[in-house]
């Protein structure tokens, strides 16, 4: 029943569409990345290899009763999508990381000056809110005015 319980939890934290949104955006870098391996770098593993455009020269060796034999070229280009995907990954969750370690903060310039955007607090628990919340999420206490973020001086 945890299980349960922490689907429950994971699904009402909005999580869910971000994943979604998360996998169509991947999934459209992916045929970009796939036509990049297709269309561009095994044609050159077939130029370097002396390929004759239809098989990769010394990377197929065939095996009677299949039509493709053991095709080492679509190994190698699925390992280099793998790894193109998975580098592009890491530095997406690098940056989130780095911006989730500075808290979110946005910086934020007017009239020549640096600001941090901070983002709104109650002032009764001091637990951040959400911007325009009239009422407090964690001690469910009512707000003077509708919440904003502040803006502090950039350090």
């Amino acid at each position: 029943m945890k299980i349960v319980k922490e689907f429950k939890e994971f699904i009402e934290r909005g999580n869910v569409m971000d994943m979604a949104v998360g996998i169509i955006i991947g999934a459209a870098f992916t045929a970009i990345v796939t036509s990049l391996t297709d269309d561009i770098i095994n044609p050159f593993i077939k130029l370097v290899t002396g390929g004759n455009g239809t098989d990769v020269a010394g990377l197929t060796i065939p095996v009677p009763g299949t039509q493709n034999g053991i095709d080492f070229g679509a190994f190698i280009s699925a390992v280099i999508n793998f790894l193109i995907v998975a580098f592009v990954v890491f530095m997406m969750v690098k940056a989130f990381n780095k911006m989730k370690e500075h808290g979110g903060r946005i910086a934020v310039c007017r009239h020549g000056e640096k600001f941090e955007e901070t983002p709104p607090t109650c002032p009764f628990c001091l637990e951040e809110v959400n911007a325009g919340a009239t009422r407090c999420s964690h001690c469910a206490a009512e707000l003077p005015e509708p919440a904003e973020p502040m803006l502090t001086p950039a350090s």
